[in-house]
């Protein structure tokens, strides 16, 4: 039987990702809107099952993942859970990433 991993969300990933669906829905409507969030359903299913699947960004104990194109996703392994520690959002400058 595979071991799935829990997966929450920081509250500060919660917040970025909210500004980028308002990003989205202000600028390019639903369609785009629906295309994240199965991309990121995507993500977090392999996540919940290989958390070593994505790389390890600058920060060692923190791995990434973009997510089409325009969002990095951080997180970090916890035991046998999966913490979102940050949403990215690849327009802004690359200096105001945490990770």
């Amino acid at each position: 039987m595979e071991n799935i991993y829990k997966i929450i969300w920081t509250d500060f990933a919660l917040d970025e990702l909210a500004d980028t669906f308002e990003y989205l829905e202000t600028f390019f409507g639903e369609k785009e809107l629906k295309f994240l969030a199965n991309e990121i359903e995507k993500v977090i299913s392999i996540i919940a099952k290989n958390p070593l699947a994505f790389q390890i960004s600058i920060k060692k104990s923190v791995h990434k993942i973009v997510i089409a194109k325009y969002n990095t996703m951080y997180y970090k392994i916890v035991g046998e859970t999966v913490e979102i520690v940050s949403f990215f959002s690849n327009r802004q400058h690359p200096d105001k990433a945490n990770y």
